[in-house]
């Protein structure tokens, strides 16, 4: 399959396109020769975060050149890549009224099934029936083995990349074969993420749903990082073979977490309102070593400090957003 990754360094040059024209959630569709597992890769769920609608975009043309001019190309299962929150990505915005990665609650669901919205008095609600309209489509049409769900995320602070799983030991085995840090216990402190509700008691069929932080928001190698880490997941779960992603591909994520933890386990959240009037002190990163007592921002009540020696994860460095950082610790 060495056609299909010719291409991949594109990525190094390409300029992400702010207006990157597009009519329907759906930003491609993928159908292998043999059935399995229906895989929803969703990219833009923070409307300010392109590299999964990016990423999926050149993913998909490559698919179908590789179908065309390789016949030894086999695709297992169905791929289906959705922007999350289409508005807000058109208006290059974390979301318009509320975060849609915050909506995915089952009252909330079930309440928006029940009564879908007439109008756009909340754009999120709009966005999120539709995209769960969707997914319930692919469902009903391809009755898959079983649904994995990627997430596709950046991060407004500069450093690491990470995997975030839930609490269900499917998704964890399958994070640990990535070569990422997998971020253990997020879903205890986020709620209404993708990560909450897909999950096989919701989606009645096995289900495995994982969130990937591919880079800084505007940085062009978090495609890359993007394209490399969709790639590795349809090679662990046997959608594709391990030849078609060569030694060296694969080696850009291990390369970029060389130095960070196998594993860790987040052991504080600072949630934040907009009256708090929230501010990052500058040039944290994600996995920061910081130390007890370290100032890490300000608000209307005045220093806020560490209260552990650990380590940091997603500082805030942009106006919309309800978490100011996470803390956490290595386990491994």
């Amino acid at each position: 399959m060495a056609a299909l990754f010719q291409d991949i360094k594109i990525f190094i040059t390409l300029r992400f396109s702010p207006n990157l024209h597009i009519l329907n959630r759906t930003i491609g569709t993928f159908t292998g020769s043999q059935h399995g597992a229906l895989i929803i890769v969703i990219g833009a769920m923070h409307g300010n975060e392109p590299v999964g609608v990016h990423a999926l975009k050149h993913l998909f043309e490559m698919f179908e050149k590789e179908k065309t001019h390789n016949s030894n190309f086999i695709f297992e299962g169905r791929l289906v890549g959705f922007i999350g929150n289409k508005e807000a990505f058109s208006r290059q915005k974390r979301f318009i009224n509320v975060d849609l990665n915050r909506q995915l609650l089952p009252e909330n669901i079930e309440a928006l099934r029940r009564y879908p919205p007439q109008y756009k008095a909340n754009f999120e609600d709009v966005e999120l029936l539709e995209l769960l309209q969707d997914i319930d489509y692919q469902i009903l049409t391809y009755k898959p083995s079983r649904l994995i769900v990627l997430d596709i995320h950046s991060t407004s602070a500069e450093g690491g990349i990470f995997t975030i799983v839930g609490d269900a030991a499917p998704s964890l085995d399958l994070a640990m074969q990535l070569h990422t840090p997998v971020v253990r216990g997020m879903i205890g402190s986020v709620g209404g993420s993708t990560l909450h509700y897909f999950t096989e008691k919701n989606m009645h069929l096995p289900t495995i749903a994982l969130a990937f932080e591919a880079g800084q928001h505007d940085e062009i190698l978090s495609i890359n990082r993007a394209f490399t880490w969709i790639m590795g997941v349809l090679q662990a779960i046997k959608a594709i073979s391990p030849d078609d992603l060569s030694f060296t591909d694969n080696h850009i994520l291990k390369n970029y977490s060389r130095d960070l933890p196998k594993i860790v386990e987040l052991i504080y959240a600072h949630h934040i309102v907009p009256s708090d009037n929230f501010e990052m002190l500058p040039n944290f990163k994600n996995f920061q070593p910081i130390q007890k007592g370290d100032i890490l921002a300000r608000d209307r009540h005045g220093d806020i400090v560490s209260p552990h020696d650990c380590r940091i994860l997603m500082p805030l460095y942009q106006p919309q957003g309800s978490d100011g950082f996470f803390l956490i610790n290595d386990i491994k």
